[in-house]
């Protein structure tokens, strides 16, 4: 179990530090440094698929019908999260990305009783009212919803809400999530070397290393929460996920010296009140129900 705690921490702080990595390339159109994302992930996550002999498996699923419409919706679902997220981290709004997966726990739990009739619990009901008053505070005080916020997590939500019926394991999911999104990739760095407008591979040697170290910052976080996700709870699972927003949060305030005032902090702080509140309660009602069994 410890190696499994190990591990999701270390995903989920990989994934806290993507925002540094995304500033690296800020001078690369968001469309291009997206595309170059799809193209070595794909071809990353093709050549473990390819290194551990599954791709006899993820070929019969691709062949599947219903898989591949699954998987066709995760992926518009994701290379639209990751748009979004690579241009608002170069456009300088790295602290309201980190309130938007802040927010998607608690917006995944709500999906949840809307698609899965799953049944709110009191405290859950109370995080997710007040998640939901502080993003309308924010709103209010700035006079414009927190558009990006929203957006990362409303199609992050919806991509998990996707993949939890999903039949694939995240290694071959991916790998046929960004195998449906490679030919229009391909087709825009194409066109993008052929007007003259693409980074790569006349950007510098740097740049060309980012660009093609996307596809290896994509998987290796991924792999590492795959190994996690086997060996602790979820609970636990859930507890851990703040680290990458929390990271987000302490690099855009900290390190890019984003803008946050006191209107900002009372509305981030009744979303950490809600995170915290449905944090305790989840990690209670785990206890309650599992422990005992454990001990006997």
């Amino acid at each position: 179990m410890k190696r499994g705690i190990v591990s999701a921490a270390v995903a989920y702080a990989l994934w806290g530090l993507l925002p540094v990595y995304w500033k690296w390339l800020r001078e690369v159109p968001a469309v291009e440094v997206l595309s170059h994302r799809i193209l070595w992930s794909f071809l990353t996550l093709l050549a473990v698929i390819l290194a551990t002999a599954r791709f006899g498996d993820l070929k019969r699923s691709a062949g599947d019908r219903r898989v591949l419409g699954t998987y066709t919706a995760a992926a518009l679902l994701i290379g639209v999260n990751w748009l979004i997220y690579i241009w608002a981290v170069g456009a300088g709004f790295i602290v309201e990305t980190s309130l938007g997966y802040f927010i998607n726990p608690l917006l995944s739990v709500l999906l949840g009783v809307v698609f899965f009739r799953e049944r709110l619990r009191p405290w859950q009901t109370l995080s997710i009212a007040l998640a939901a008053s502080g993003v309308l505070y924010l709103t209010l005080a700035y006079g414009a919803l927190p558009w990006i916020a929203l957006s990362l997590a409303v199609t992050f939500s919806l991509y998990g809400l996707v993949k939890k019926t999903a039949p694939l394991g995240s290694l071959e999911g991916l790998t046929l999530e960004t195998g449906t999104l490679l030919l229009p990739a391909v087709a825009f760095l194409a066109y993008a070397d052929v007007n003259g407008s693409g980074a790569f591979p006349g950007a510098g040697p740097m740049t060309c290393a980012l660009l093609a170290g996307t596809g290896l910052v994509t998987m290796v976080p991924l792999l590492l929460f795959s190994s996690a996700a086997r060996r602790i709870p979820l609970s636990l699972v859930g507890i851990l996920q703040y680290i990458a927003p929390t990271l987000q949060f302490l690099i855009g305030v900290l390190v890019y010296r984003e803008p946050f005032d006191l209107t900002k902090l009372v509305g981030f702080g009744i979303v950490w009140l809600a995170l915290i509140i449905y944090a305790a309660e989840s990690f209670i009602d785990h206890r309650a129900h599992f422990l005992p069994a454990s001990q006997e």
